[in-house]
């Protein structure tokens, strides 16, 4: 089942095994209120379980660092906006996964991490990355990585 999200009403649907819910509710509402603003997209979301090739595809992207993470999936998100294909997984343990994948050959291709508020680094990021820090009124604190991808999926 989709879930278009709310950035005015911030709710925990799909988010409600989490210990972060509310921190990871904020995130994804973060995200929803940047794509709506910057391109009048609206951020839908589905359970992990429904979305199963869009996970597979950025875990398949992960392994460019040799990141797994064992974590359970909660929601996923997958839409292509003016030539660029966005997907995001948010999991259970507070992290969120985004892929910025442009469809042209000379366009940006990154992933991105972001840490709910209050959560630690996760032992399979711890070292490898640095996480900036942002302040954002739906999400609290939010610790921001990424890294640039270097392979065509």
């Amino acid at each position: 089942m989709s879930y278009k999200v709310d950035f005015k009403e911030v709710s925990t649907i799909g988010f409600e095994s989490s210990p972060f819910a509310a921190a990871l509710a904020g995130l994804r509402a973060n995200e929803a209120r940047y794509f709506w603003n910057k391109y009048k997209h609206e951020f839908v979301t589905v359970s992990a379980d429904e979305a199963l090739d869009t996970l597979a595809w950025i875990e398949k992207i992960l392994q460019e660092r040799e990141l797994v993470f064992p974590y359970k999936a909660l929601e996923v998100s997958d839409f292509e906006v003016e030539g660029t294909r966005f997907s995001y997984v948010f999991y259970e343990n507070g992290l969120s996964v985004n892929v910025m994948y442009s469809l042209s050959e000379e366009g940006k291709r990154a992933v991105g991490f972001k840490l709910s508020e209050g959560m630690e680094v996760p032992k399979e990021l711890e070292g490898k990355f640095k996480f900036a820090r942002q302040k954002s009124k739906l999400a609290g604190v939010i610790r921001g990585s990424y890294f640039v991808i270097k392979g065509s999926y």
